[in-house]
């Protein structure tokens, strides 16, 4: 206690003689370093599109302070339900791989030879590499030489060392992840990235084969199974989507059902959004109401592609005959009431789609991963989307013609529903361009 008191009251010594000339210094100097930070924060973000105070926090400092982890199981009805809401939650804000993601090399780098401007951002680049390390790679990389290579180069930032480093892995052995890596980065048209993902099968089904003898042998050879079979899925979803882009429609639809027959519990792909794009440029309606009974369910995270898309199948049904004027009088019918429910879900999960489908804004090439709920996620679903709704008949090539007069003139036939917020000011805008006109 006699030496707590001593240093207490050298603490109060030394501050008594502190001058205000300290305090002026002290104010001046962290003023200082606080504009150093910022114009350094300014410049990263301009640079990288991304806060570097946020990324290092979310990054690093996040899981040091004890991030909340919502995969362990939960023992009472009460905590699984409180969990299943907290994993909800999360998901929705989650940042997503973008399940129709374009090639780099045959299609973000014609932006680029084009513009001169890079399409993608250093933040989506970095989660894209960051996945690439935790699908392509397993600790036991080590122990081949041809792996071992393709791990640096997934952690590698230069496309061109990434490349080098793909062919110097394929002079060793034929590897898959090299095929993909060229095949993804290298290849500038999907004619040859084709060919390169057909190369990658071709190993990657004999390497899934011997591993999936041994996966039991030990966690080892488990982790190494794990990491073939990711390298299969990915390969084959990305011939489907090769066969879509280069016209073979029902050749992917093919090819994704059976990858999701052969791979069932592998959601986390979201092939069956691969699948509902393919099935409706067919226009095989009742194929796309099947996959959406069976993915529209309230435990799996939803997404625009699935709420937008049966809000399409049911304006769909009722758009040749609807008439806002006729609907006010008369008041609603059940296809109409459905189509209005499912039009008001559709806005609700993401509100920024229909400014896209009705081409109020500009599109620009989707990013690789997407945020539930948010602009990234309107941008890529309108991008591949925006076809399939101008395609609808009745709808006068105005997507979402239905949701205009609806959002406005029926919300006194949804009283118990929460007040329609998305599209505040579309009515007085058409009216200004009408003016115009």
């Amino acid at each position: 206690f006699v030496i707590y008191s001593d240093n207490l009251t050298k603490v109060s010594m030394f501050l008594n003689t502190l001058t205000p000339k300290f305090y002026v210094a002290l104010t001046g100097t962290s003023s200082l370093i606080s504009g150093l930070i910022l114009i350094f924060e300014w410049w990263y973000f301009r640079k990288y599109g991304t806060s570097f105070i946020e990324q290092v926090s979310v990054s690093h400092l996040r899981p040091l302070l004890g991030g909340v982890d919502n995969s362990s199981p939960t023992n009472s009805n009460s905590s699984n339900g409180d969990a299943d809401s907290n994993r909800q939650s999360v998901s929705e804000c989650k940042v997503w791989r973008n399940p129709l993601n374009l090639f780099r090399g045959a299609e973000y780098n014609r932006y680029t030879w084009v513009t001169g401007r890079e399409p993608l951002t250093y933040y989506d680049m970095n989660l894209s590499a960051q996945d690439h390390q935790t699908f392509f790679t397993c600790d036991s990389d080590h122990l081949r030489p041809a792996d071992a290579i393709m791990q640096k180069a997934w952690r590698e930032r230069n496309p061109q060392a990434r490349i080098s480093a793909a062919h110097e892995s394929l002079e060793l052995e034929d590897c898959a992840t090299a095929s993909i890596l060229l095949a993804e980065e290298e290849a500038t048209t999907i004619v040859e990235a084709e060919k390169l993902f057909k190369q990658a099968l071709k190993a990657g089904e004999g390497c899934y084969r011997r591993s999936q003898q041994l996966q039991h042998h030990g966690a080892q050879y488990e982790a190494q199974h794990r990491r073939d079979t990711n390298v299969l899925v990915y390969i084959k979803r990305r011939l489907a989507m090769c066969s879509r882009k280069l016209g073979r429609t029902r050749e992917a639809v093919k090819m994704l059902r059976d990858l999701m027959k052969e791979f069932p519990l592998l959601s986390m792909f979201n092939i069956h959004e691969n699948l509902l794009e393919s099935l409706l440029e067919l226009q095989n309606y009742a194929d796309v109401q099947a996959v959406l009974a069976k993915y529209d369910d309230i435990s799996l995270p939803k997404s625009a592609t699935i709420c937008y898309t049966a809000a399409l199948l049911k304006a769909r049904a009722v758009s040749d005959k609807f008439s806002p004027e006729a609907a006010s009088r008369r008041g609603l019918s059940t296809a109409e009431m459905n189509a209005v429910e499912a039009i008001h879900r559709a806005v609700e999960f993401n509100p920024h789609v229909p400014k896209y489908l009705l081409e109020m804004k500009s599109l620009i090439l989707p990013p690789e991963h997407i945020l539930k709920r948010g602009d990234s996620e309107a941008i890529a679903y309108a991008f591949f989307h925006l076809q399939h709704w101008k395609r609808v008949e009745g709808l006068n090539m105005k997507p979402l013609y239905l949701t205009e007069p609806i959002l406005t003139a029926v919300s006194s036939f949804l009283p118990k529903r929460p007040p329609l917020l998305p599209i505040p000011h579309l009515h007085r805008d058409r009216r200004q361009r009408a003016a115009t006109k």
